[in-house]
């Protein structure tokens, strides 16, 4: 198999981004090689500067441009695209381009508090205000609509009644951090 070539978007702080980096330094058949924001101020973009991979910025406006995009990543040879806080919903061009190769984490257990709006400490919020038991990350493919690509795999936690929403997400980023980079890999390598 050729090495398998990623690009990470990312919009915010990056600390999963910087865990993939980590998982996919040494490894034999996937590499990631290029890093695109739509954030210039984004924390991502000063945690990997010496990294020696691609690093994109681009705007919103350019965020929504498909063929740009295509054209941005197919230059870099990319393989897979993976969805690490990007917070930008993805052209129908570029998900046609990169069918089943886009691959997103989601913090909670789909379907359930998944969509529009649905992103960072907002879904924390919306699952102590339901009073919920459990939640999760759900990593899963992307398509035309918010969060409703098949899901890959689920990873659970368990949500006390006293934990606020900063504690929540607290469980939930190390649910990300310790499974996201494994359930790429074992995707894109059929393991």
């Amino acid at each position: 198999m050729k090495t398998q070539r990623l690009a990470i978007f990312a919009s915010g702080n990056g600390s999963n981004a910087v865990r993939l980096i980590e998982h996919f330094r040494n490894h034999p058949e996937i590499k990631v090689v290029t890093i695109l924001s739509n954030n210039k101020n984004a924390g991502v973009i000063e945690k990997v500067k010496n990294e020696n991979i691609e690093k994109l910025v681009i705007t919103n406006d350019e965020a929504a441009n498909g063929k740009l995009l295509i054209d941005l990543i197919q230059k870099q040879g990319v393989d897979y695209i993976i969805l690490a806080g990007y917070l930008r919903k993805i052209p129908a061009e570029l998900i046609n381009a990169f069918e089943e190769k886009i691959i997103n984490v989601h913090p909670a257990l789909l379907p359930k508090f998944g969509g529009k709006g649905m992103y960072g400490i907002h879904v924390h919020q919306a699952v102590k205000e339901a009073r919920e038991k459990e939640t999760g990350i759900s990593i899963h493919l992307v398509n035309q609509n918010f969060d409703e690509g098949r899901v890959l795999a689920r990873h659970k936690v368990i949500v006390d009644e006293f934990d606020e929403k900063e504690e929540i997400q607290r469980k939930v980023q190390a649910l990300e951090h310790h499974f996201f980079a494994k359930e790429i890999e074992k995707y894109i390598l059929k393991k």
